[in-house]
C-alpha cells in the first residue's frame, strides 16, 4: 500500500516536469525556426541579388514669402533697396531675378531665405519697375532641391524726380547759367536725391532779368528751358517736362559726363524806345542795341519770360492784323518761336525800333540770320516793356 502511493504521487510530479520541459523545448524550436526562417529570408534576398528601396522624403515647393518693395507699391524711393524672400533657404546661383527696366547692381543673400539687389545706380524716377523671378528647373532653387513651380514677376512705381536734384544735375552738365557743387560724396545708388551743396552763378554779367527768376528747388522758367535744351540734344520730344525718359538720360549723361554740347544764350528784347535786343553768349553780351519790332498796339508782344520751342529757317506765317485785315506771309526768314506764334525772325521793313509787328520780334534779315544759329530749342527769351 504505501508503495503504490509512492509510485502514485511521483508519476504526477514527473508529468509536471515533463511538461515543463516540454514548453521549454516549443519555445527553444520556436526561436529557432524564426531565426531559421530569417536566415533563409536573408539567404534567398541575397540570391536573388534583390535590394532593399529607401523612402525619399517629400520636399515642398520653393515659394516667394514677401518682397520689399512690395507688389504695386506707389512712391518707391529711388535708392530703395529690392529684396526677396522665400519660404525655405535658398541657393543664390546663376539663375537670378532680373529688373525691367534694367539698372546696374547685383544680388546677394544677406540671410539663408533672402536675396537682395544692391544698386549700383538709381531706379529711374517716375518708371515702373517689374522684378522677374525664375521658376521651374531653371530657376531659383532652394537648398534642399525645391523649385518655383513656375516663374513670376512683380511691379511697383519709382517716385517723382526730385526738382532740387534735377536742377544740381542739369546744373552739373551746364544746362543751367549757374554751377553746382556738392559737399559730399554721392553713391551711385543716390545719384536721383538731392545733394549737400551749393549753387554759384557761372558769370557774374548775366543781367538781373535773368538771374531774379532763379528759384533754387523749384521749377521755372529756367529750369523748364534747361530741359528743353537738353531733350533737344538728345532727341527727345521737346516738351519741358522731366520724365522717365528724360531722368534715364539725365543720368545716363551724368554717369559718361556728356555735357551740354551749346553756349549758354539768353536773349533780352527791351521794348523802351527804341527797342532793341541784346543776346548774351556764356555771360557775354555779345551783341547789343539790335534794332527790333515788337507788337503793335492791339497785338502786343507778351512781357515775359519764354523758352524757344520751335527754330526754323524758314516759316509760314498767317493771321489777322490789328486793323482787321489778314496777312499770309509764306516764307519768313530765320524763325525762333518762343510764345505761341511770337517768334524772333527776320522782316523787311523801312525801320526798325517801333512797335508794328503783330506780335513777333522782327529784325532785319541780316541781323535774324547772324542771331538765329545761337537760339536753338530751349534759348531764353525775355520781353520787358518800358518802366511804368
Amino acid at each position: 500500500m504505501q508503495a503504490l502511493e509512492a509510485y502514485g504521487k511521483s508519476p504526477r510530479r514527473g508529468r509536471i516536469w515533463l511538461l515543463s520541459i516540454g514548453a521549454l523545448v516549443l519555445v527553444i524550436a520556436g526561436i529557432g525556426v524564426a531565426y531559421a526562417v530569417g536566415r533563409s529570408s536573408g539567404a534567398k534576398a541575397a540570391d536573388t541579388g534583390a535590394t532593399t528601396t529607401t523612402a525619399v522624403p517629400h520636399v515642398r515647393p520653393l515659394s516667394v514669402h514677401a518682397s520689399s518693395p512690395a507688389a504695386g507699391a506707389q512712391g518707391v524711393a529711388s535708392n530703395a533697396d529690392i529684396s526677396i524672400t522665400f519660404s525655405s533657404p535658398v541657393s543664390l546661383g546663376p539663375d537670378k531675378p532680373t529688373l525691367s527696366p534694367a539698372v546696374a547692381g547685383q544680388w546677394v543673400q544677406p540671410s539663408p531665405t533672402t536675396i537682395r539687389y544692391d544698386l549700383a545706380a538709381p531706379l529711374v524716377p517716375y518708371s515702373n519697375e517689374e522684378v522677374n523671378i525664375p521658376g521651374g528647373a531653371s530657376g531659383v532653387k532652394a537648398k534642399d532641391g525645391a523649385t518655383l513651380p513656375a516663374s513670376s514677376s512683380y511691379g511697383f512705381t519709382v517716385a517723382p524726380g526730385d526738382t532740387l536734384r534735377l536742377q544740381e544735375l542739369l546744373a552739373q552738365l551746364g544746362y543751367l547759367p549757374l554751377t553746382f557743387t556738392s559737399s559730399a560724396t554721392v553713391t551711385p545708388a543716390d545719384m536721383a536725391t538731392p545733394a549737400y551743396g551749393n549753387f554759384a552763378w557761372r558769370w557774374p554779367t548775366l543781367p538781373a532779368e535773368l538771374t531774379s527768376q532763379w528759384t533754387q528747388g523749384s521749377p521755372g522758367e529756367i529750369t523748364k528751358a534747361a530741359i528743353m535744351s537738353f531733350e533737344n540734344q538728345n532727341g527727345m520730344t521737346v516738351d519741358g517736362l522731366a520724365g522717365p525718359e528724360v531722368w534715364a538720360t539725365l543720368l545716363q549723361d551724368v554717369a559718361t559726363n556728356k555735357v551740354n554740347a551749346n553756349p549758354y544764350v539768353y536773349v533780352l528784347v527791351s521794348k523802351v524806345l527804341p527797342e532793341n535786343l541784346t543776346l548774351y553768349d556764356n555771360g557775354a553780351a555779345q551783341y547789343t542795341n539790335i534794332p527790333v519790332n515788337t507788337g503793335a498796339p492791339g497785338a502786343d508782344t507778351t512781357d515775359g519770360t519764354y523758352a524757344v520751342f520751335e527754330h526754323v529757317t524758314s516759316s509760314v506765317m498767317k493771321g489777322t492784323n490789328p486793323d482787321g485785315t489778314t496777312y499770309d506771309d509764306p516764307a519768313v526768314p530765320w524763325a525762333s518761336y518762343f510764345n505761341g506764334g511770337d517768334a524772333l525772325h527776320g522782316f523787311v521793313r523801312a525801320q526798325y525800333g517801333f512797335p508794328q509787328s503783330n506780335g513777333c520780334v522782327e529784325m532785319t534779315v541780316a541781323n535774324a540770320g547772324m542771331l538765329w544759329p545761337l537760339t536753338p530749342i530751349g534759348t531764353l527769351v525775355t520781353v520787358v516793356g518800358p518802366a511804368s
